[in-house]
């Protein structure tokens, strides 16, 4: 198995991306000749292009065993998975439509559905082996090339799929489980520079599955896996393949899902239990034991290719932990009022990164206090209007998954997020106490959450992303940082005229086509360190809105 990446170095060569398909049409000539068994070219192939280039490509296409991408659409964000009269059939992902390559190119090589079912967090967990629409079945790119490459059609029986002579285990609605096998580069990977410049030998090629594929800065095709947070599709994809020409991926199906009941039902006991038997050391170094031994027999068994779901045995385990902790709270008021008074004093903040600190000096901010910071300011443009048109699920979708990015990079740089507002974050540097380092981590902040929302954007579907942006504005100065709210509810926030100016720079970033305005103190505060990758301008004097004068302002850009 190997990857040919449309990589950076690649685009650089050819001077343009997407790449022409005359030079999609030279790549994949030279991966036939050089010996490639089959060639997967995970690229959509939607629009017409220059009539003489798409010749090219389309009788390239014609002389090798290729795969091209197409890709299944579903309005409502998730793929329905009905009950079907044919039990191989039972559950797989209905589509409301599919999008395929133009007929020239469907005619010339088989055609395969790329999509992939991912977890809460997007890492790729299931690649559905088949799709439908009410009236059409399409087969999914990873079967499609593993069937060319094993010289069989594929063949559906209830719980798997056989791509040649190896019958593949299969979850719920044919869907082929991943486990990866390490991070980017695993699966080797080499650059489409290379092949096209005849620099790679062609024995690395012979014989072999090849599947070609977008890695460029970019892109979009990238996700989070337990090994890289910027996983290539193309690896994904190539994982897939992968499992069902060598049969080793992870086993889930129903005995396993029975196995994950079974462990929901009787942990629970278990713990509750030796909660019950000792309230002491030797009761929780027993339950330790027994979870310790739990979680190493569930890996025992991932590492040889049965996959134990982990999250449904502890979430069962949570309601009777609360009941029976409940119940000893009952018989304990001391204890039930220490727990009462600090988890009262936790709910009142918002700022997740503050709770340590308060539970040490509950007083924090009981009284305002003047001081340095720097203040990141983050707003989702043309959403509200995207709001208007899209359903509420959809748009809270959307959020979280904005705000998950938001988070990410905010904790990483030693941000506090003080707030969501509708559709951004103002972010706090200077909390709870300030450092030299203040100006710097806003900056790398505030520069990687344009290039990460950038990403972001670029990865959701074109009817929610046309016409939404992002704009912030960074700035530092004097704040009041202080509780405000009542008695029961309160949160920590800051006021004050560099809070003012941060929010009003996301304006000036708007009026200029830039993604970031930051002021001319947090430029020099931070010793004008700024990331290789994007665009500096200015600097400029731009009036403030509700301030007099005008203030000193550098414009950055992701791109």
């Amino acid at each position: 198995m190997c990857c040919v990446a449309i990589d950076d170095e690649t685009v650089r060569q050819e001077g343009k991306y997407p790449l022409a398909r005359g030079t999609l049409a030279r790549l994949v000539d030279r991966l036939s000749t050089a010996g490639a068994s089959v060639i997967g070219l995970d690229i959509l192939l939607l629009d017409q292009g220059d009539e003489d280039q798409d010749a090219a490509l389309a009788a390239s296409l014609s002389a090798a065993r290729v795969v091209v991408a197409g890709a299944a659409t579903f309005s409502a964000g998730r793929q329905r998975a009905p009950a079907s009269a044919d039990p191989a059939f039972d559950g797989v992902p209905v589509a409301d439509s599919f999008v395929l390559p133009l007929d020239r190119f469907a005619r010339a090589a088989a055609v395969g559905v790329v999509n992939v079912s991912t977890d809460y967090a997007g890492t790729p967990r299931l690649a559905p082996m088949v799709f439908r629409t009410a009236d059409t079945i399409e087969a999914s790119f990873p079967l499609q090339v593993a069937s060319r490459a094993l010289g069989a059609p594929p063949v559906f029986e209830a719980g798997g799929v056989l791509p040649g002579d190896r019958r593949i285990a299969t979850d719920f609605g044919q869907r082929l489980p991943i486990g990866y096998y390490g991070p980017r580069g695993t699966i080797e990977t080499v650059s489409a520079a290379a092949v096209l410049g005849g620099a790679l030998p062609p024995a690395r090629i012979a014989g072999r599955i090849v599947v070609i594929g977008a890695t460029v800065i970019g892109s979009g095709d990238v996700f989070p896996t337990p090994f890289d947070p910027v996983f290539p599709g193309v690896e994904v994809i190539s994982t897939a393949v992968t499992h069902l020409v060598a049969g080793d991926g992870p086993v889930r199906n129903s005995a396993t899902r029975l196995a994950d009941a079974a462990f929901a039902v009787i942990l629970p006991m278990i713990l509750v239990a030796l909660l019950a038997w000792r309230r002491s050391l030797l009761g929780l170094s027993a339950i330790a034991a027994i979870a310790i031994l739990w979680l190493a027999a569930n890996q025992l068994f991932f590492s040889n290719g049965v996959w134990l779901g982990v999250a449904l045995p502890l979430t069962s385990a949570i309601p009777p932990a609360i009941a029976f902790g409940a119940s000893q709270i009952w018989f304990d008021r001391r204890r039930a009022q220490r727990f009462a008074s600090e988890n009262d004093l936790l709910q009142r903040f918002q700022a997740p990164a503050l709770r340590e600190w308060l539970a040490r000096d509950p007083n924090f901010l009981a009284e305002p206090v003047r001081q340095q910071a720097a203040i990141v300011f983050i707003d989702l443009s043309g959403f509200t209007g995207l709001s208007e048109i899209t359903s509420a699920a959809v748009v809270r979708e959307l959020l979280d998954d904005f705000y998950r990015v938001v988070e990410q990079v905010a904790v990483a740089n030693k941000g506090v997020i003080t707030s969501f507002m509708g559709d951004g974050a103002m972010i706090l540097f200077g909390l709870p106490v300030a450092t030299p380092d203040d100006p710097n981590n806003a900056l790398a902040c505030a520069t990687t959450l344009a290039i990460r929302s950038r990403a972001w954007l670029a990865a959701q579907p074109a009817t929610q992303a046309r016409g939404t942006g992002i704009k912030l504005g960074a700035h530092c100065g004097l704040i009041v940082a202080s509780r405000l709210g009542g008695g029961s509810q309160q949160t920590i926030t800051a006021t004050g005229d560099a809070v003012n100016v941060a929010s009003r720079l996301m304006e000036v970033a708007a009026q200029n086509g830039a993604e970031l305005a930051l002021s001319g103190d947090l430029y020099r505060a931070a010793g004008e360190a700024l990331p290789a990758q994007g665009s500096l301008r200015g600097p400029i004097q731009s009036p403030i809105r509700g301030r007099t004068g005008a203030l000193t302002v550098w414009l950055w850009s992701a791109g």
